[in-house]
């Protein structure tokens, strides 16, 4: 069978599965989400929000580009960030990075990427912003490593610059601020336990919003 066409047969089958176990599961589907999570991870392939988290539909918001970015002039991921925060009242934001990823090796290799280049120059500036500790780092693949670590503190940092989130925090004191790394070779998330109240200390002063909340 051609895979195209396979997706629908494996569709009826996670209908059945749902149906099984939920006979309303549907219903509720159609209800309404009210997710406690808005997740900003990397399109990459091998790492699904859902799966990974062990959440079920309706349970995480999910936003997905290359390497996680959160870029202030992307419309995108500010209207996601705009709608979790603002209509569907998310608990927590997630920045999950993951060991491996494509566009950070891209963003570390000094070549054309064509059409890439204007993306990747968001992580390359979070490569100069910590360049004397990547440099001084001899592995290379620690240093990729270490690059996915830093693009997710940096794209943490690049979420509580936005309007949405500073007026939620001034005005309900949430949501929090999460980075975290998956790793491919094991499955297992890590927590790189960012205190995302202490860096809005850090840039207040220049990106603080509170006067116009």
């Amino acid at each position: 069978m051609h895979p195209y066409k396979e997706i629908f047969d494996n569709n009826k089958r996670w209908v059945e599965a749902q149906l099984k176990k939920d006979e309303h599961f549907f219903d509720k589907l159609a209800s309404d989400q009210r997710p406690e999570f808005l997740y900003i991870g990397c399109s990459d392939s091998r790492v699904p929000a859902n799966e990974i988290m062990g959440l079920e539909p309706g349970e995480v918001f999910v936003h997905r580009n290359v390497a996680n970015v959160v870029n202030g002039i992307d419309h995108n991921v500010n209207a996601v960030i705009q709608y979790a925060v603002e209509y569907l009242k998310v608990k927590h934001i997630i920045v999950c990075g993951h060991y491996g990823c494509g566009g950070i090796q891209a963003a570390m290799t000094s070549q054309d990427m064509g059409e890439l280049n204007a993306w990747l120059r968001n992580i390359r500036d979070v490569y100069r912003l910590h360049q004397d500790e990547l440099d001084a780092i001899a592995d290379e693949k620690k240093r990729y490593d270490r690059l996915v670590e830093l693009n997710v503190q940096e794209q943490c940092v690049n979420v509580i610059k936005t309007a949405h989130v500073q007026k939620s925090w001034y005005h309900n004191n949430s949501p929090e601020v999460h980075g975290w790394v998956f790793d491919l070779h094991n499955g297992l998330l890590k927590d790189l336990e960012l205190n995302m109240k202490e860096q809005i200390k850090k840039i207040q002063k220049i990106y603080d919003l509170k006067q116009g909340s």
